[in-house]
């Protein structure tokens, strides 16, 4: 296995993208880095490495210079290729609890 495909991190982030509510951010045009790397209780370093993967892959669009602003791009997450790494990554859901992104 890659290490793409073990990457907790890059889950994390991911997948708080996936399900993210514009409740969670404080502005229209998505999430900062800053305000994501709160919810995913990650150093923010971490958090924007793992934003620039997503992004090469088009699964995440960004907005804006300073800050810059991210949303997941749900369009483009549907057309990767079934055997891509981070797709399989963030569709297995054996370990998440959804309870932490919807509250029922």
């Amino acid at each position: 296995m890659s290490s793409i495909t073990e990457d907790i991190d890059l889950k994390k982030v991911g997948l708080e993208l996936m399900f993210l509510t514009p409740e969670k951010y404080s502005n229209a045009d998505g999430i900062t880095a800053v305000e994501l790397a709160k919810l995913v209780e990650l150093p923010v370093d971490t958090v924007k490495k793992k934003l620039n993967i997503l992004k090469e892959k088009n699964i995440v669009r960004v907005k804006g210079i300073n800050p810059k602003f991210w949303l997941f791009d749900e369009y483009n997450f549907q057309r990767l290729d079934d055997d891509d790494e981070i797709f399989y990554l963030l569709c297995n859901f054996e370990d998440v609890d959804f309870d932490k992104y919807f509250s029922w």
